[in-house]
């Protein structure tokens, strides 16, 4: 589902209230000390939701802090790494039903542009590639905060949401009319490089 990873990600919702260039540069995502999330929920039946998250996933943001805009995100997603914290849901949602991970094991976002608001919030667009369907999907993504770490480095938070359809990916099972669409959350915390 929503592997999006996006997450997506994460992507770089360059809010853009920095000063002087301070936060600007490469981040990886801080993979190491697991600061990073992609978490999905989507509808059973209508009755309840199920939620669930990728447990394994990288990626990396440049953050402009001049030029928010020009700020890119790319993503990878290790598909089996699904968990519910159910083991036997888990399996069927990785089968051919749901994300077919032997086939498509990997999920991927790549931005194409940043659009920053007044507020400083930013959708990030890009292109999204799930169980073989390549698409745009927009990141809707704030900044959660960004600074100095114990450690001597520079980290920058970020936070984005997003909704896909399955069918847009050729997801081939369904669960009713209330579970035609998942919601994804990712949250990243970067690691200047």
């Amino acid at each position: 589902m929503k592997k999006l990873l996006l997450a997506s990600a994460v992507s770089m919702a360059l809010v853009g209230s920095v000063q002087a260039n301070e936060a600007s540069g490469t981040y990886a995502f801080d993979k190491e000390g697991a600061h990073q999330f992609i978490t999905f929920k989507i509808s059973h039946l209508g009755y309840s939701w199920l939620y669930g998250r990728f447990n394994d996933f990288d990626g990396q943001f440049v953050y402009d802090e001049e030029n928010p805009e020009n700020s890119t995100v790319n993503v990878t997603i290790d598909t089996a790494s699904l968990d519910s914290n159910h083991a036997e849901r888990d399996k069927h949602l990785r089968s051919k039903d749901f994300l077919d991970v032997s086939k498509f094991p990997e999920a991927s976002f790549k931005s194409k542009r940043v659009n920053v608001d007044e507020d400083g919030e930013a959708d990030i667009v890009g292109d999204f590639t799930l169980h073989g369907v390549t698409r745009e999907v927009t990141l809707e993504a704030e900044m959660l905060g960004h600074g100095k770490d114990p450690w001597g480095g520079y980290r920058m938070g970020f936070e984005a949401e997003t909704e896909l359809r399955l069918e847009d990916f050729g997801i081939p099972a369904s669960l009713g009319e209330a579970s035609e669409t998942v919601e994804i959350t990712i949250s990243i915390e970067g690691v200047r490089q």
